[in-house]
């Protein structure tokens, strides 16, 4: 199968394949959609099953990178990078120099910045081979790790579909269950935990489930077991695709709100959510607080500023966009997935948006 035959091609503009024997680096980057800016998405690491997954992956992230810095109000395009391998075993310094030159054959078209299977400390090395790294910042506290923007932002959008869905203004005695709690995942439970919520955890390393139950309190449950959970709100943070025939029928949640890119296996389960009364927080809105705190410290590298209270107020803004998603689907009845993706689209200038623009003009 040709990438343009790919189920997941969205009229990328880029997919770039790249090989060094020598350090044994595997890795595609995807340009999606650079009508507002530069693309600008995380690299992964990933012990992929086959060069197939890694590509309808990285497809599928680009993607949402536009929409997502689109729904932000940022001035990026969306694109992503992946490199194949199990980041606990096969990341080397080599293979992120190697990974920089990769970068630097985009000539700035692409700048990446940490993701899963990724840190702050590896952007770095890249960067010492390539310029266009970012999330790297000297002299902060978070050091240019996105982690924490990401988890607030998910945290802002959570209380909107709470507030949405039952009316509440706080989460106090709510139950959450959050599927993957790593360096996104553990924040937003300390945040639901200092506002009262119950929490229910799982995760695939052990190590990690066993911080949020010492530390927060958490119930640890079966990496299965999740679906199945009598509790008010599913939080996924860890990979995409799990929203699915099979899992959606065994939720018994009022609403899904979490940081996991690709949350949805397919398009057409926005539908089945909706019709099972599930609440959906579409994630490339929710999960936005990363690629916000990026682009100000991209914005800032220049002048050496990185104004953490702009990033906090603009983080906050996802509240008023999902509030607005939330609304025009339930004024129009369509999912709030089809909502974010329209208007997104109007502002990247997609061009079946654009020609629908115009037909309703018309």
């Amino acid at each position: 199968m040709s990438v343009f035959s790919h189920p997941a091609y969205d009229n990328h503009e880029e997919v770039a394949f790249y090989h060094d024997a020598k350090s044994g680096l595997k890795a595609i980057i995807a340009v999606h959609n650079t009508n507002l800016g530069p693309a600008l998405g995380g690299c992964r690491m990933w012990p992929y099953a086959d060069d197939a997954e890694a590509l309808n992956d990285v497809l599928r992230l680009s993607r949402g990178m536009t929409y997502k810095s689109a729904m932000s109000g940022l001035k990026l395009g969306g694109g992503k990078s992946v490199i194949i391998g199990d980041p606990r075993k096969q990341k080397t310094p080599e293979l992120l120099h190697a990974m920089g030159d990769f970068l630097n054959t985009l000539g700035g078209r692409y700048i990446t910045a940490e993701d899963s299977g990724t840190s702050v400390a590896d952007m770095k090395i890249i960067g010492e081979r390539s310029e266009f790294v970012s999330g790297v910042i000297a002299g902060q506290e978070h050091g240019g790790d996105p982690s924490p923007s990401t988890a607030y932002g998910v945290f802002v959008g959570l209380k909107a579909a709470a507030q949405h869905r039952w009316g509440r203004e706080d989460l106090n005695g709510m139950k959450v269950s959050i599927q993957g709690v790593g360096n996104v995942g553990f924040r937003l439970a300390k945040l639901l935990k200092e506002a009262g919520a119950e929490l229910f955890v799982t995760d695939i390393f052990q190590e990690n489930i066993d911080r949020a139950v010492n530390e927060l309190g958490a119930t640890a449950v079966g990496a299965d077991e999740i679906f199945d959970l009598d509790v008010d709100m599913f939080a996924p943070c860890a990979l995409g695709a799990i929203l699915n025939d099979k899992t959606i029928e065994r939720l018994k949640v009022g609403a899904i709100a979490g940081a996991a890119n690709n949350q949805l296996a397919e398009e057409r389960h926005a539908q089945v959510l909706k019709e099972r009364g599930i609440l959906y927080t579409p994630d490339y809105v929710i999960n936005a607080g990363g690629i916000i705190d990026v682009y100000y410290q991209q914005v800032g590298q220049a002048k050496g500023e990185y104004d953490a209270g702009q990033v906090k107020s603009h983080i906050e803004t996802i509240a008023t966009t999902m509030h607005e998603v939330f609304e025009r689907a339930e004024e129009s009845g369509e999912t709030t997935a089809h909502i974010a993706d329209r208007v997104a689209e109007e502002r990247f200038g997609h061009e079946d948006a654009l020609n629908n623009s115009d037909s309703a003009a018309a």
